[in-house]
């Protein structure tokens, strides 16, 4: 449970929340909405203890799951199965129940070593089984298998393993930890296929505990929330509606729709009395009365909720293309392996000028990989990239890699474009939403939907005729998805993307797709579609 009583948020000098108050309590499933920048993460992690608010207070009883946006694992050298048992402190116990056993083996003839051996094991297998032993681990298991992680992978250390699997593994970590209590929940379906996010759908359903989660998959929210919070940035607060997702949807439309009657209404008739008190003024007689109706007009106006600002949308381009060759970017026989297993094995690439290419594959099979070696992020084990005449490369990075979290917004994008002035780049920030004090954040603290915008406004003046786009539409909001997925339309330059977004893969409009981790290519028809949510 989680008690909010008074709280101030602030993200640098801008006020996100004011006073603000609210109870999270088991059986509780709430969505947490509002436009990218508005202070959804930044609740979140203030509810799970990772910041402080300004003011007021949050009180935490029970267990808490947490899986911030950009998870990573505190250790790339631990293995998948331990991960996941360490929410519950079972990977110690586990660990000390293998060594009493090696130990007991190797004393068997030594009855003093072996009498030591033996009380060794007994102490790790109560500390083992308390903690919910070899029903825990096969709960782990399922967890794992649920959210697609295959069985293979769990004795593989967490390094080894691709960005949406690592993200996998964190979100069944927190799965597993928080099994009684509340989850607390940042885009959990990113990287997610259509199965492991039908099983997650399910298992929030079935959560006796509470759940805030922040997601742009308006499916899940429709399937699986009973409270709607959303952030009003304009007003610095959040509107509490306890009903489901449709019934808020539909509530929120006529609330906006009775708004604007009694607004209207009210301004006809303060109108209407300011007109009468301006005919009644010039007469001595009744210029009292005059002044009388006019103040009531004005309160009339005062009286009225304040009119809702509509949310601004970031203005979201591509660069516009240098001139290049026919075939711009190609590779040869790429490959790639990571701890002895292969993700990339003999990759050949064409990508002519302007084509459109989608990588497609399941998680594990080497699309980041094939990327950050296009772009030259890491190197192959064998084959070569080819750079064609002319070639300039555009990469956006699925983890925002490619931004220096260190500095600012503003000096992301001097860094990514020196020859901009001032004024350039006060207009590209402004057009992609950071304005005022928003330019002086730095990039570490910006939320996932902010780090996109900031990673998309670093390609707009770097003349690529080349993009890498590696699930560009993650963490946005609808409306800044749409002016992304317009702007993929409009690029005249050639794009080789992944992405697990089928509105994305439309905008696209691809001629090509390569299968990995088969290396297969082949045209484009319909029928690759249904891969998508599937990859």
């Amino acid at each position: 449970m989680i008690t909010v009583r008074g709280v101030e948020l602030r993200a640098g000098a801008r006020l996100l929340l004011a006073d603000t108050s609210f109870t999270v309590s088991p059986g509780d499933r709430i969505g947490l909405v509002g436009r990218n920048g508005a202070g959804k993460t930044t609740l979140l992690t203030a509810l799970a203890g990772r910041s402080r608010p300004a003011s007021g207070s949050i009180t935490r009883t029970g267990p808490l799951g947490f899986l911030a946006q950009d998870s990573r694992a505190a250790d790339p050298s631990v293995t998948v199965t331990d991960r996941i048992l360490a929410a519950r402190g079972l990977d110690r116990a586990l660990h000390a129940l293998r060594a009493a056993e090696t130990a007991m083996a190797a004393a068997s003839a030594d009855p003093v070593a072996l009498e030591r051996a033996m009380a060794a094991y007994a102490r790790a297998e109560t500390a083992f089984q308390s903690g919910g032993g070899y029903a825990a681990e096969a709960e782990a298991a399922r967890v794992a298998a649920g959210l697609g992680l295959p069985e293979r992978v769990l004795a593989e250390p967490v390094g080894a393993l691709s960005g949406g699997q690592r993200r996998r593994v964190e979100l069944a970590r927190i799965l597993f930890a928080g099994h009684t209590g509340t989850l607390l929940l940042d885009e959990p379906t990113n990287h997610l296929d259509a199965d492991s996010v039908g099983w997650l759908r399910a298992f929030l359903r079935g959560h006796s505990g509470g759940v805030v989660v922040i997601s742009h998959d308006t499916s899940l929210l429709a399937d699986v929330v009973n409270r709607v919070f959303h952030l009003d940035p304009a007003r610095a607060a959040v509107d509490v509606h306890n009903t489901g997702w449709e019934r808020y949807l539909a509530q929120r439309a006529a609330d906006e729709r009775r708004r604007a009657r009694e607004r209207a209404g009210a301004e006809r008739k303060a109108a209407s009395l300011h007109a009468q008190a301006d005919r009644m003024r010039a007469r001595v007689a009744t210029a009292a009365t005059a002044r009388s109706m006019a103040r009531r007009a004005d309160r009339m106006l005062a009286e009225l909720e304040p009119a809702r600002r509509t949310e601004k949308v970031a203005r979201i381009r591509l660069p516009e293309p240098s001139p290049c060759g026919r075939m711009p970017l190609g590779a040869v026989g790429l490959t790639k392996a990571y701890g002895g297993r292969r993700v990339l094995d003999g990759v050949d690439l064409a990508v002519d000028r302007g084509s459109r290419l989608l990588v497609l594959g399941l998680n594990g099979a080497g699309k980041t990989t094939l990327l950050r070696v296009l772009a030259g992020r890491e190197a192959p084990d064998g084959g070569r990239v080819v750079p064609g005449h002319g070639l300039r490369l555009g990469y956006f990075a699925q983890e925002h890699d490619t931004l220096r979290e260190e500095l600012t917004v503003r000096e992301n994008l001097v860094a990514d474009a020196p020859h901009l002035t001032d004024g350039e780049v006060r207009g590209v920030l402004g057009s992609f939403l950071f304005t005022g004090d928003d330019a002086d954040k730095r990039a570490g603290v910006l939320s996932g939907g902010e780090k996109t915008r900031l990673a998309l406004a670093g390609l707009v003046h770097s003349g690529a005729n080349v993009l890498l786009l590696d699930e560009p539409t993650n963490n946005l909001d609808p409306a800044s998805r749409d002016e992304v997925l317009a702007a993929v339309g409009s690029y005249p330059g050639a794009i080789v993307m992944v992405t697990h977004d089928e509105g994305a893969v439309d905008a696209l409009r691809p001629d090509r797709v390569l299968l990995l981790p088969d290396a297969d290519e082949d045209l484009w028809n319909e029928e690759y579609r249904e891969l998508v949510a599937l990859a």
